[in-house]
């Protein structure tokens, strides 16, 4: 049963956009791990969370929420 974790910042992702990465990331687990077979799609868990910029860094460098234009 393949679990898959996604963590990104909060305000990023629309419902429509989180709805097509749940489909998309079983989609290619289905082909990858289920050898194509749809059935393997009932094994496949998807889990995205949504977090603070603050909670996040790259380089050493702690993200903030200004760094993103969410308009």
């Amino acid at each position: 049963m393949p679990i898959v974790s996604v963590k990104t910042v909060k305000g990023l992702l629309t419902p429509e956009k989180k709805s097509l990465l749940h489909q998309k990331l079983s989609d290619l687990l289905v082909e990858i791990e289920g050898g194509g077979n749809p059935q393997f799609a009932k094994f496949v868990v998807v889990n995205i969370t949504e977090e603070l910029a603050e909670n996040f860094s790259g380089g050493g460098i702690q993200l903030k929420s200004e760094m993103f234009d969410l308009k």
